[in-house]
Formats: structure tokens, sequence, C-alpha cells
């Protein structure tokens, strides 16, 4: 058996071979990029990327053709990259609109906008909306959709969506209508959530019969929930709406889960607080725009991406991420309207907008995808 040490300096010697190869194999991507720009030819030619993959794997015993297909492709993606850099210096038409776009935008985010909310005074969306804007003019809409078309259409300047909660997941309707509507992320906002049980005054937690919320609310609190016998969950519209139907109730045994805020708002007595089942309950919020805006320290990104129903097609997705040394914070997928076992991928990525990887990525993610769509670039506030 040989030494470790002569195997790792063996190892060492081919590494230096590899990469000397792979310097030339990048030296010859730029004659390739030069002889495509002479003759108007595209950078990405997929049937003879899909070729040498094939290639790669008749070349290397059955047990390493995955691995080869794997460095064959990390090639091919660094060989395009390089030759997109050459071709267009500036960036596709995404990365110039980003460009312009945050040499248009402000340099302060702004202290008071006419915002869209949807539910009533109290909602969470209020709250979070108060925390992005110190004085906000909200407009409320019975749903979500509403927000999305009050923004879309000019009402309002800007809207407030929850987009998920630590505990619940991803707020699937919202994430649906994203696929309907045309928007801009212009910044999240992360927000703590502590749920109450809230009654009329003078109604004791043994009178309950009824507990009305928004259906994260209650999943939130299921285990609060489960031990409570004898009584009915009902889904509505907001956590706020519920405060306001258990406030106008004749009833006296009805609750309401929803904020410290909207038991001050609606003369509500709190019969239990902190109901959620985990204490760090957090709900994301998403503030939208009609117009796409990148102000100062954006520093997350939100993409949506089509890739084509075939093996693979999401890895091709993933290794662009993985070269380019980006992180990804959230990937959701949801499925296509009318298009059977197709799927919309959400994703969120760390990578400031000033940084050069975040252009390239921007520039040549297309290659790996069917459909790319930005939704925009922003800070968190917490």
């Amino acid at each position: 058996m040989e030494d470790l040490s002569q195997v790792r300096e063996e190892i060492d010697q081919i590494d230096d071979r590899i990469l000397s190869l792979f310097q030339r194999r990048m030296e010859c991507a730029d004659k390739v990029a030069a002889y495509k720009a002479a003759h108007g030819l595209p950078v990405l030619d997929r049937s003879r990327e899909r070729r040498v993959i094939e290639d790669s794997a008749a070349k290397v015993p059955p047990e390493l053709r995955s691995y080869a297909q794997v460095l064959m492709q990390l090639l091919m993606e660094a060989s395009r990259n390089r030759q997109h850099g050459l071709l267009d210096p500036e960036g596709n038409n995404v990365v110039r609109r980003i460009e312009s776009a945050v040499s248009a935008t402000p340099n302060l985010f702004p202290q008071d906008a006419f915002v869209a909310c949807q539910g009533v005074e109290g909602a969470y969306s209020q709250i979070a909306c108060d925390r992005i804007f110190h004085h906000a003019d909200i407009s409320f809409f019975d749903t979500f959709d509403g927000v999305f078309r009050a923004v879309e259409e000019g009402f309002c300047q800007y809207g407030v969506l929850p987009v998920e909660n630590s505990t619940a997941g991803s707020v699937n309707q919202v994430y649906d209508l994203m696929m309907r509507h045309n928007f801009s992320i212009v910044r999240t906002c992360r927000l703590k959530i502590d749920h109450n049980l809230l009654a009329k005054p003078g109604v004791g937690l043994e009178e309950i019969t009824d507990v009305y919320s928004h259906e994260q609310a209650i999943n939130q609190c299921h285990q609060f929930l489960s031990a409570l016998h004898g009584v009915t969950v009902h889904v509505v519209e907001n956590t706020a709406i519920a405060s306001q139907m258990v406030a106008r109730s004749e009833r006296p045994g009805v609750a309401a889960i929803a904020s410290s805020s909207c038991a001050e708002l609606y003369g509500l007595d709190p019969l239990a607080r902190d109901i959620q089942d985990k204490g760090n309950n957090y709900t994301r919020f998403a503030c939208i725009s009609k117009d796409l805006q990148v102000f100062p320290g954006a520093d997350r990104t939100s993409l949506m991406l089509v890739v084509s129903h075939r093996p693979g097609a999401l890895f091709h997705v993933l290794e662009k991420f993985y070269a380019l040394d980006i992180n990804i914070f959230k990937l959701e997928s949801r499925p296509i309207p009318d298009r059977d076992f197709e799927f919309m991928f959400y994703f969120d990525v760390d990578c400031p907008v000033a940084a050069p990887q975040f252009k390239e990525l921007i520039a040549t993610i297309g290659d790996a995808c069917e459909d790319m769509r930005y939704l925009g670039s922003y800070s968190e506030v917490v």
C-alpha cells in the first residue's frame, strides 16, 4: 500500500495539470466568443452541450459517469459565463434595467406613502407596514388579490403582503398570485408574531365555544387549540377581522386569535397570551411597488424561474448558484395553473446588487431555465 503523503502529492500534481488545462480551455472559450460575435451566433448551444455531456459519460467507467457529467457541466457553465462577459459586458436587458433602477431610485427609503394592506386596522400586515414606513396612509382591502391590484393599477404606491411564517410555512395564496401580477419587491420585514386569545370583557375561558382567526394563525396555535374541549375553530380572512367580529358579536362564547394591538383596538380582553406553538414565531412580509426600485443596501434578490420538465433541469439552475458562490435563502415551488406537473420556482438569494457575481447570475441564469422573472432586490427590516 502506498504512503498517504505520496498519494496526496500525486493528486496535487494532477490538480496542477487540471488547472493548467482549465486555463487553456478558457482561452479557447475566448476564441469561441470571438467567432460567435463575428458570425452573430448565440452563446448557448444546447445540442452541443448535450452531446458533450453524453460523450463524457461514455469515456469513463460506469461508476464514474455521473461525476464526469457534473464536471463537464461545470466546465461548460464556466465557459458560457466567460463568453457572456466578453460578448455582452454590460449584461442583458434585465441587468440594464436593474442598473437603471439603481441610478433612478432615491437614496433614502420613503418615510410616508400610500400603502395597501389586506384586512382591517390591527392586522399584522398593518403592524408590518408601520415597521417599514413611519407615516403610512393605509388603505385596507378584503383580499390579497386586492392589494396586488391596488399597486398594479397605481391606486397605491406600495403594498404589504405576508409571504411566509417560521412555523406554518409559506402563504401559498400570495405565491400563487405572484404569477398573475406585475410588481417588484422593494423591501421585506420580519415581524415577531405573538398570538393571544381575545374575548369580550368579563367572559371566561371556560365559556368559549367558538374561535375565529386566519388559517395561518390557527395553524400556529395548534397545540393550544387542541387542549380546548368542545370548541369549534373557524377560518376568516384576517386576525383583525376575527377580532372585529368578536367585538361586534352578541354571543359571549366567541373568541379571536389575534395580536395584543387588536385587544386594545377593539376593546377585548386577553384570556391567554402568547399561545403560539413556538416562541420564535416570525412572519415575513414583502413590500411591493408597481415600478422597479432598488434602494441602497439591497442585498437580497427574489426570482421566479420555470425549468423544463426533465431530469436534472433544476440541478442545472442550482449549479449556477453554486458556481457563483451565491447562497439561497429560500426555494419554493408552486404548480403552474393549466400545466400538468410543471412548477414555478421562487428563489430568495443572498447577494448584494453591487457584487459582480450578481450581475453574472442575472445575465446568465436564463440559459438554465425556460423562463426567468426578476422580482426585485431589497434589504430586510428586522
